[in-house]
């Protein structure tokens, strides 16, 4: 199935899917685990199959979309706060509107990062986007895994950057990545760069030109959006 075939499904909101895959228009949840922290998972984001197969694993999410995410205890934003003290401060989490434009996430079974493609209003493609992490683990509800902090942009004109450097080098400094864990996300970082290089998928099969069903409609964030703890948590 191409970029332009995928997401022609109705908006079933079922459940695992036949066969352990889900099928165009299933409504999945996509979390990440706490980094070091006592929150089995601390963000969850509502979001519905464009395809899913043994190759690869396409979803939507859409604008406006109820999410959770992390916020520091006494309600200032991630981001807000120094890096010095950044992953070092008490944290909570909150529920709040995807802002923006949707996002296309993109990712191969095992592979240790998910590539996103973001559009400007309009649909103006802007760039993709690799997020670092743990290779996603399967579960009844969607997809589970962990951020490891450093990031690619990748732009149209197929240059490309490293993103979130400091933050990765203070993740190691706090001790919520240890030296061997590092070299493991940089090797990663450096094999999505060969990926990017040789203009391999998921870059080179024209998913920016993909659009969404009109028929979805935004899946909604359920109460027990941490239900089923990740694996490796404690």
């Amino acid at each position: 199935m191409t970029a332009t075939e995928a997401g022609t499904g109705a908006d079933t909101g079922a459940g695992a899917g036949d066969g352990g895959r889900w099928a165009p228009g299933d409504r999945i949840l996509w979390r990440y685990r706490d980094n070091g922290g006592d929150r089995p998972v601390h963000i969850c984001r509502p979001v519905t199959v464009v395809q899913d197969t043994d190759e690869l694993l396409a979803v939507w999410l859409a604008p406006g979309t109820e999410c959770v995410k992390p916020v520091l205890a006494d309600g200032t934003q991630v981001h807000a706060e120094p890096l010095a003290t950044r992953y070092t401060r008490p944290r909570t989490t909150v529920r709040s509107r995807w802002f923006g434009t949707g996002v296309l996430k993109i990712a191969r079974p095992g592979d240790p990062w998910s590539v996103w493609l973001f559009w400007d209003h309009g649909w103006l493609f802007r760039n993709w986007y690799v997020n670092l992490e743990e290779p996603r683990a399967r579960w009844a509800g969607g997809v589970d895994s962990q951020d490891h902090f450093l990031d690619i942009a990748v732009h149209p004109d197929r240059s490309w950057e490293w993103l979130d450097e400091d933050e990765f080098a203070q993740a190691q400094r706090v001790g919520l990545m240890d030296g061997v864990t590092a070299q493991r996300v940089r090797e990663a970082g450096l094999a999505a760069a060969d990926v990017v290089r040789s203009w391999g998928a998921p870059f080179r099969d024209g998913w920016e030109h993909w659009r969404p069903d009109p028929r979805w409609q935004v899946p909604p964030l359920p109460d027990d959006w941490d239900r089923t703890p990740a694996p490796g948590s404690p």
